[in-house]
């Protein structure tokens, strides 16, 4: 196993598949870990990319004792890990609240970064603002991490079946029942900044190809956020999945490996 040291001696999971210069790095959503990515990081791979998962501080194998769990520093965990792989041009790919770590990751990497893929992503907003009114209200987030906080195992057991639109398996669910047990309780802190977030500015400034997954059932990010960014950013394509939820890496899987890769490849 692979671990970046940052901030003293607290460790950063990582694992990097494949060679070359430019690499593709895939940072997985809220409270879960990389391996959600298990099942394209094989076809990835065949297609000839080089892949790098990480897992967030407070997630799967990364230290959870991080005194500072925001999107700003894991998004600072993202660029120093590419710079400790000596990646010379990074496509970050973020799902959900990892869309908002990739939009950050994207900004502080500079010209190093070359395309972003955001699947279901939340970003650059995720709660209704004076200007835009998509997405949920900051009271909203703020309930959901209320309800987390007070009944964590509970919670996550429903969170998991509300993730895909499409029907999976009992197998699937419980696996990311799990994985969000098995992240820290104080990751909820991580979650609630998408109260307040606005990265449109940032976003918008990043001179770089877009590609926007844009999911019509999903449950957790709106779709019309999805939309917006495809609308919204000069560089930008959407993709929109009619019948798919939040995952469709898992709902849609060889359509999206299909996009995904061609994306990668054309730039």
């Amino acid at each position: 196993m692979a671990y970046l040291e940052v901030e003293g001696s607290t460790r950063i999971y990582f694992e990097d598949h494949g060679r070359g210069d430019r690499a593709l790095v895939l940072i997985h959503g809220w409270g879960m870990n990389n391996r959600v990515w298990d099942g394209v990081l094989i076809p990835l791979l065949e297609a000839g990319l080089r892949v790098v998962t990480i897992d967030h501080r407070g997630c799967g194998r990364s230290d959870h004792d991080f005194e500072d769990l925001s999107i700003k520093a894991i998004a600072s965990d993202v660029a120093q890990l590419v710079s400790h792989l000596g990646i010379k041009e990074v496509v970050l790919n973020g799902w959900s609240l990892g869309g908002a770590v990739a939009t950050q990751a994207a900004h502080n990497l500079g010209a190093t970064c070359v395309g972003l893929v955001l699947t279901a992503g939340a970003s650059p907003v995720y709660t209704q603002k004076p200007d835009l009114q998509l997405g949920g209200t900051a009271a909203d987030v703020e309930a959901t991490v209320g309800a987390i906080d007070a009944d964590r195992i509970n919670f996550f057991a429903g969170l998991a079946h509300a993730i895909c639109a499409k029907p999976v398996s009992e197998h699937v669910t419980d696996w990311m029942a799990q994985s969000f047990i098995d992240s820290s309780a104080r990751a909820s802190a991580t979650l609630g900044e998408l109260a307040h977030l606005d990265q449109r500015e940032m976003l918008l400034a990043l001179d770089i190809p877009v590609l926007s997954f844009i999911c019509q059932q999903d449950g957790f990010v709106a779709s019309e956020i999805s939309q917006w960014v495809a609308d919204n950013h000069p560089r930008a394509k959407g993709v929109v999945y009619a019948e798919s939820g939040h995952a469709p890496f898992i709902e849609e899987r060889e359509p999206y490996l299909q996009e995904l890769q061609q994306f990668v490849h054309s730039i």
